[in-house]
Formats: C-alpha cells, structure tokens, sequence
C-alpha cells in the first residue's frame, strides 16, 4: 500500500477526528497534497493503494459537499479531479442547514423541558449560540472571499 506523506496523513487523520469518513479524507488529501493539477480516479488509487469503490464513494461524498468538482482534460476520456477553487467557503456556506437543523432541536428542547428548568437553560445557551452562527456566518463568508479577491488583485501582465 502506497501511504500519503506525513503531513498529508495527519491531515486525513485531523479530517477523520473533526468526523469525516477515512478514505474521504484520505482522498481529500490526496487531492490536497497532489503536485499535479488534478488527478483521475484510477492516479488516486494508485497513490493510496484502496480500492476503486472506496475512491468512487469518497468522490462522490467530496463533490456533493462541493469540495471537489470534476474537471475536462483535453485528449483523456477519464474523469478528472480537483480541490474546487473556493471550497471551503463553500463547505462552510453549507453548514447553514446543519446551524439550522441544530438550532431548531434546541428551540424544541426548551418547549420540551420548559424555558426555566435547568436543561431549558442550557438548551437556550445552545439555541443563541447558533442563532449567532446563523447570523454572522453569512458575513464572516463575505469578507472572507472579499479578502481573497482583493489579495488576487488585478491581473497584470509585465511588459
């Protein structure tokens, strides 16, 4: 079995302890560490020496959160793919239905328990606390890729 570099494994084993799956995150990290463009199925279980199902399965999991994307490669009929530009941005946009899923359970633990019983309170705590993420994400998002394009800048060729 071909292993990722060391950094590139503690990063699929960090992504495996903050809950995703092993083999995503080790695909995720081939993808990450990878010095070429973007690499094809088949390069990603050569690297990782897995199994053609575990790479289609984590593929398929990082391009539906929008982690990835597949993307065209002149003269090759396979599928090719990369880290999508922007994609945590992105992962983090789509956590808005996971602070909402959370938030909701909070709220319909406190009519459960009762606002001023001790499980109420710590339920409020829960619920404010992602009404606050609701709010400021969005925002915190914004300024984020405003920052990224403003680091880009305009692009210049010198004479």
């Amino acid at each position: 079995m071909t292993a990722l570099s060391g950094p590139a494994e503690h990063l699929a084993l960090s992504l495996t302890q903050g809950g995703m799956q092993r083999m995503t995150a080790r695909v995720l990290a081939a993808l990450l560490f990878t010095q070429e463009e973007a690499m094809t199925a088949g390069d990603i279980v050569e690297a990782l020496g897995i199994s053609s199902g575990s790479v289609s399965t984590a593929l398929k999991s990082l391009s539906t959160v929008g982690l990835i994307e597949r993307v065209p490669a002149p003269g090759s009929r396979r599928d090719h793919f990369r880290v999508r530009e922007g994609a945590w941005a992105r992962l983090m946009s789509g956590q808005n239905a996971i602070v909402t899923v959370m938030r909701d359970a909070a709220e319909q633990g406190i009519r459960a328990a009762g606002a001023d019983s001790p499980a109420g309170r710590r339920l409020a705590e829960m619920r404010d606390f992602y009404d606050y993420l609701w709010r400021e994400l969005p925002a915190l998002i914004d300024r984020w890729q405003t920052k990224q394009a403003d680091q880009a800048g305009p692009t210049t060729q010198a004479d």
